[in-house]
């Protein structure tokens, strides 16, 4: 047993040490990335109908570092003011599937060859998704979203400079986002790597389509990010699962949320919902089989030997413990900070609603602000990790507040 706990911290630190430098610089290029693009620009370059829109936008999707939740919103956006179905789709199809920071962390674990063909693969699932909806979904759902989807997809209307917003984004709401999952990531990479013996998944799930298939039954339903589902297709490969399929739960598991598809369902019709999953699934699949004629077993053996590694061991250590340092600043710390009173100065609430599927923080300013735009309400304050939306307001109407929740992609568990 302590063998075995042993190997586990091994690996586990491992794998810390080898994606923590390029993570660091994914933060900060995602924080670069909060300031320099915005949601006003994003509606003025993707809105309209046709072929382009659809490019853009699921071009724009690919390096921005936001979950499947966290899309819905911003898409939200994009359709109110004036996206196609396509356009918006083609967003929420590429936009989750990877961002900055998990392209560096890729290019760590996986290689050069993966670290391109992943992000060239939401790409192109973002088009043909896109293309697919306007072609065969044009009469489905209304004509447009609900504005209580409304939300920034950045910081830049918060006081402060830009390098203090991108700073604060990059290395405090980012981490705060994928921290948890990040190190649950690692802990089952760690697990994956000291209690399975090598090759046990090729003896068992063997090769091509059935080992694709049998990920992509499991990434759907299992969302884990884009970023913390690297480590753990790395340990995949390293105990026998090929690079295709892989790719497969590195495609399905980031894009597929049930918020994301339940908020597709409702605003844009069930047939845009099926072509969404439709176009995921065949797509991973079609990616993972190129993938396995490109690369053969040259990413086994990369992430075997960690041969892609030119850094020194000491800068692998010392950004592990920056990372470290950084995931505790915005995971650890702020679970013993006071909470922050409601800006009506009021201490007790006039409502509260348990809120159920909100994973991230642009989950919560989803939330907050669709029940700030219900009549009655003077402010809002949101409790990403209690799950729970406090309400200060006169004669607030709770069918209307659960309604505005709802329409905003989540579920109203209870209230008091």
């Amino acid at each position: 047993m302590y063998s075995f706990i042993s190997e586990t911290i091994v690996e586990f630190w491992g794998v810390l040490t080898e994606m923590a430098p390029y993570l660091l610089f994914g933060f900060a290029v995602a924080g670069v990335l909060s300031v320099l693009i915005s949601t006003r620009m994003v509606e003025k370059h993707l809105g309209g109908h046709g072929f382009w829109p659809v490019f853009k936008s699921s071009m724009l999707g690919v390096p921005l570092p936001l979950c499947s939740c966290g899309v819905i919103p911003v898409a939200a956006s994009l359709r109110q003011h004036g996206a196609s179905r396509g356009a918006t789709v083609a967003f929420l199809l590429s936009t989750p599937q990877t961002g900055v920071d998990s392209i560096a962390v890729t290019f760590s674990l996986l290689g050069p060859v993966i670290a391109v063909f992943r992000p060239i693969a939401a790409l192109v699932t973002g088009i043909l998704g896109g293309l697919f909806v306007d072609l065969l979904a044009k009469k489905d759902g209304p004509d447009r979203f609900d504005s209580a989807n409304m939300n920034s997809m950045t910081q830049n209307d918060k006081q402060g400079s830009k390098l203090m917003n991108a700073l604060r984004y990059g290395f405090v709401a980012l981490p705060q986002d994928l921290g948890n999952a990040l190190i649950v990531g690692l802990v089952i990479a760690g697990l994956i790597s000291a209690a399975v013996p090598d090759d046990f998944f090729a003896g068992i799930l063997g090769g091509g389509i059935v080992s694709m298939l049998v990920l992509m039954l499991v990434g759907i339903p299992v969302y884990v990010c884009a970023t913390a589902s690297v480590p753990i297709a790395a340990a995949l490969i390293a105990k026998g699962i090929s690079p295709g399929a892989a790719l497969v739960f590195l495609i399905t598991g980031p894009a597929t949320n049930a918020a994301a598809i339940t908020t597709i369902w409702r605003v844009l019709g069930k047939r845009t919902a099926f072509t969404y999953l439709g176009t995921i699934a065949v797509m991973a699949l079609a990616s993972g089989l190129l993938l396995d004629q490109i690369v053969g077993s040259s990413v086994r053996t990369h992430v075997a030997h960690h041969t892609h590694s030119m850094l020194p061991s000491w800068f692998g250590v010392a950004s592990a413990l920056l990372l470290i340092a950084v995931l505790i600043n915005a995971v650890v710390i702020p679970r013993f900070r006071p909470k922050a009173t409601a800006k009506s100065g009021a201490s007790t609430p006039d409502a509260t609603l348990a809120v159920g599927g909100m994973t991230c923080n642009h989950c919560a300013a989803a939330v907050e602000q669709a029940l700030s735009g219900v009549v009655g309400v003077r402010s809002v304050s949101v409790d990403l990790g209690g799950k729970r939306a406090e309400v200060f307001g006169t004669n607030l109407d709770i069918p209307s507040l659960r309604k505005a929740v709802e329409d905003a992609g989540y579920k109203v568990i209870e209230k008091h």
